[in-house]
């Protein structure tokens, strides 16, 4: 099985018979997590010796075995039984909306872990039902940073090195992650409350009485409506 990977991702292209498994270093049936982490390291230091030939063989293997996978995406495989990374089959489809949320799953541990921040901050608010809208502060901060982490990667892995050895483009990217991370957990706040806003303002308009339970229970509402909400943007959005 590890034969048949390497040669098919070998065999992409006939002018260059070089494994591009072995230009990186890693086992044809790992991760490509695994393979994007092998190519960043090897880039790096390639760059750094100023290696024009080793940085060109790299990007060709790189290349291959991003070619090799996208030519499986539909059937969902690789090789035999492994997998497509998620980045890898949906690389080729863009987004209707550039800035939109992006449908990627995350692992089951980091599912359970979003699901216990809100539901820890769920039990906080229906405990204490007027908590001075602590809870939704808090439940912000901790996703900004679990959505922050998971974009975290996805990064592309094409740092760009200045003489010193410095990653040019990091803080740019840093900046960039922080702010999708920022307007996906505000934007899921501004959709809780202005959906019990208008919640309030249809019954009100159909003529019939706000009952109490709504009327009383706005935090709760909106903190547990955005905890819900925000669980599944982390969890299965990026």
């Amino acid at each position: 099985m590890v034969c048949a990977a390497a040669s098919a991702a070998g065999s992409s292209s006939s002018s260059d018979d070089s494994n591009p498994y072995e230009v990186l270093g890693v086992n044809p049936i790992e991760g490509f997590d695994m393979v994007k982490a092998a190519y960043a390291r090897r880039r790096k230091d390639a760059e750094r010796r100023g290696d024009e030939a080793t940085l060109a063989q790299l990007e060709k293997a790189y290349d291959k075995i991003m070619m090799s996978q996208l030519t499986k995406r539909k059937q969902g495989v690789t090789f035999g039984s492994f997998k497509v990374s998620k980045e890898v089959r949906y690389a080729d489809k863009q987004p209707i909306v550039p800035w939109g949320p992006r449908f990627t799953k995350s692992d089951d541990k980091d599912i359970k872990i979003n699901l216990a921040i809100s539901a820890v901050f769920i039990a906080w608010v229906f405990i204490n039902r007027n908590a001075e809208w602590k809870p939704l502060q808090f439940l912000a901060f901790a996703f900004v940073y679990r959505i922050f982490e998971k974009l975290k990667a996805f990064e592309p892995p094409t740092p760009t090195f200045t003489e010193e050895g410095e990653d040019e483009g990091r803080m740019m990217r840093m900046g960039k992650r922080l702010l999708r991370s920022l307007a996906l957990v505000f934007g899921c706040i501004a959709i809780a409350s202005l959906g019990y806003t208008g919640l309030l303002n249809f019954i009100e308009y159909a003529g019939g009485f706000i009952p109490v339970f709504l009327y009383n229970n706005q935090e709760l509402l909106v903190t547990g409506f955005t905890a819900v909400v925000l669980h599944i943007i982390a969890s299965y959005y990026r």
